[in-house]
């Protein structure tokens, strides 16, 4: 479920987008000091999102810098690094963890299976900095795959169960926010699951794989209740986001809630309403 939480570039401006772009360089810096190459080869968009929302909201101290990377070896990119930058590596391997144990599981992905026994090892001080975190995801991630196992078709339920993993993930620190920024990861997280699913039904259908919305997908308004659904998360999720003090690249989070976050959804809507006409 990665690659969702992501910005409009065509919308943005070239300042705001290299800020943006510092942070996710700032956390491939992050997962190469912490985890090794092993670790910056789990990079993804998603968690920038996530520093670039605890930084604006806690401002911390914040050191920028550059670096080469081996994707671009011969120049230099800004950076930008902070506890916060930190934190988002950290999930990032956790995520990345999680994603490995499903695909090994659903589709036994044997390079899935190695990668994520190679990240699990790198990632054992994890279960001991977010104990409670870890606990809390663990049995949500478990109660997750036992109802896709059981192929439930309550789409709120395993939403809502994803939803809850974003909602920890969000929190970095019990404060007077984290309420706040716990609603707002857990209807980001049931829109991202709600996507996720829209984009592999037709897949799922074939290779007779578990998804909530197998049973829709035959509707006439299908297409029309999706959309629905998920604006209705996606409102729910910046209503929370608009409760925050933030003012610091308040535009580039803008960006990515109001219209970047929308960007696989339509050119799957568009590719499969161009097969059907």
């Amino acid at each position: 479920m990665f690659g969702y939480i992501t910005v409009n570039k065509a919308e943005m401006k070239f300042r705001e987008f290299d800020v943006y772009q510092s942070y996710y360089c700032g956390i491939c810096r992050e997962l190469k000091r912490k985890y090794g190459v092993c670790g910056q080869i789990s990079l993804s968009y998603d968690m920038t999102f996530l520093a670039v929302l605890l930084t604006g909201l806690y401002e911390p101290q914040t050191l920028s810098g550059s670096c080469k990377c081996i994707v671009h070896p011969f120049e230099n990119h800004p950076t930008r690094n902070n506890i916060f930058t930190e934190y988002a590596a950290d999930m990032n391997i956790l995520f990345a963890h999680y994603k490995c144990q499903d695909d090994w599981e659903d589709e036994k992905k044997f390079l899935k299976y190695v990668y994520g026994r190679l990240l699990e090892g790198k990632s054992g001080r994890l279960k001991v900095i977010y104990a409670d975190k870890i606990r809390k995801i663990n049995l949500l991630m478990q109660d997750f795959s036992d109802a896709e196992k059981d192929n439930s078709a309550d789409i709120d339920t395993l939403a809502g169960l994803f939803g809850r993993v974003m909602a920890e993930v969000m929190v970095a620190k019990e404060d007077e926010w984290a309420e706040n920024l716990r609603r707002l990861g857990f209807f980001l997280g049931k829109f991202i699951y709600l996507c996720d699913a829209y984009e592999d039904v037709e897949e799922d259908i074939r290779k007779g794989t578990p998804n909530p919305l197998k049973l829709r997908y035959s509707n006439a308004d299908f297409e029309e209740e999706c959309r629905t659904i998920l604006t209705m998360m996606i409102s729910e999720c910046c209503r929370e986001f608009e409760k925050l003090p933030i003012l610091e690249n308040v535009e580039i989070l803008r960006n990515i809630l109001y219209s970047g976050i929308w960007g696989r959804y339509e050119a799957v809507r568009e590719r499969r309403l161009h097969r059907q006409t």
